[in-house]
């Protein structure tokens, strides 16, 4: 599983494949759960966790890096 520093560094190309790849994977998963027992069913949480990070990088990345995050330097001051 990719971490989020990973996915950072990887063209908006490479992320599209990956969320791709975790959503068939994640399809097979759910089927698999519906007719047989599955060995690891955190696996369905870990896929559907890569697949939300890598649609918030792209969102992050389509928006030109605008989040809705505190910076630090705004952190904790009052208007």
């Amino acid at each position: 599983m990719a971490k989020t520093a990973d996915l950072r560094e990887m063209s908006d190309e490479q992320i599209r494949l990956t969320w791709k790849e975790a959503a068939e994977h994640l399809f097979r998963l759910r089927i698999q759960a519906q007719t047989e027992r599955l060995d690891a069913p955190s696996e369905l949480r870990r896929q559907r966790r890569l697949i939300a990070r890598c649609q918030t990088i792209l969102n992050e990345r389509h928006l030109g890096g605008k989040t809705t995050a505190a910076t630090p330097a705004t952190a904790g001051t009052k208007k």
